[in-house]
């Protein structure tokens, strides 16, 4: 039996686990960075993938003194590259089947 554990976090405690000020949070999501549940920042529920995103995007920030519309380029751009290497990946696996029959 599997069980798969769902993270849902309101804005103070997203806040708290990133270690990202409100404010930053807002403009993240502003930049379509992030995409929280919920209408306004009072009602915002992130899960476990934004905590990742959010992490990424203050790395990225920071390191590289991106503003937010920067950070949200690069991450598509970087999104964009591991698809691109997925797709790489299975065309390499088919080819290399084709050459072995």
């Amino acid at each position: 039996m599997s069980s798969t554990l769902i993270v849902e976090l309101d804005m103070k405690e997203f806040c708290q686990v990133t270690e990202i000020p409100a404010a930053y949070v807002i403009e993240i999501v502003e930049h379509g960075i992030l995409e929280p549940q919920g209408q306004k920042p009072d009602d915002w529920l992130f899960d476990a993938h934004a905590l990742a995103v959010a992490k990424r995007a203050l790395k990225l920030q920071r390191d590289l003194d991106l503003e937010w519309q920067g950070v949200a380029v690069a991450l598509d751009l970087l999104d964009e590259v591991e698809l691109l290497r997925a797709e790489n990946r299975m065309l390499k696996q088919r080819l290399g089947r084709f050459l072995l029959e």
